[in-house]
């Protein structure tokens, strides 16, 4: 694949924004983690930011920024987004309200952190331009969708869930569950006739 000026430049803004840590004193960094506490629960009040409550949307302790490790700012970025474009699916897998559930799930919001490091890994995107195939792929999405990385995100996401309902997962396997939704992924961004993320046959698991 040729690479325009177009795909360069927002290849670039993408790894501009992977490279972003996330900073629990950084005032923005802040205003989006209740910004994703609003969209998450509209009707609850806000919590400050270290309180019991985070643990109800999957953060690991009382102070959510100690969660980002491999993910960085990017990571919350995809889950406010995929709160604000696919509002009923992101409820869906928040409150668990699919299928048969196991008893020890899957935390929500450190998952979503663990996919957004996936996809970075997948997609190639560290190093220079991608060289694997579906990095150069995905190039193709970045064309025809400036924000095809968060867009891949929330299918991935929704893609995870469907795996983790069909293994009967628990807690324990989230990380084969997150490795089968990386082959799954592979497999249908190797499809030919995708061009962009609408095309991924797990793309019509997403509700809006």
């Amino acid at each position: 694949m040729i690479i325009t000026g177009v795909v360069e430049e927002r290849l670039r803004n993408l790894r501009q924004r992977l490279e972003v840590p996330f900073d629990g004193s950084c005032l923005e960094h802040q205003d989006a983690l209740m910004q994703l506490w609003r969209l998450a629960y509209p009707t609850k009040e806000l919590p400050s930011l270290k309180s019991e409550l985070w643990k109800q949307m999957g953060w690991q302790g009382s102070d959510p920024s100690t969660d980002f490790r491999g993910g960085g700012f990017i990571s919350l970025e995809n889950l406010i987004f995929f709160a604000q474009k696919y509002p009923e699916s992101f409820q869906r897998l928040l409150h668990k309200q699919d299928g048969t559930r196991a008893e020890w799930e899957y935390p929500f919001a450190v998952a979503g952190i663990n996919i957004s490091f996936m996809l970075a890994q997948m997609l190639d995107l560290q190093s220079g331009t991608p060289t694997s195939d579906v990095g150069i792929h995905f190039l193709e999405l970045l064309k025809e969708d400036e924000m095809a990385f968060d867009d891949l995100f929330c299918v991935a996401f929704q893609m995870m869930d469907a795996q983790w309902l069909a293994k009967r997962a628990s807690y324990m396997d989230f990380n084969d569950v997150l490795k089968s939704t990386r082959t799954q992924l592979e497999r249908e961004l190797a499809l030919e006739d995708v061009s962009s993320v609408k095309d991924l046959p797990a793309y019509n698991l997403l509700k809006r």
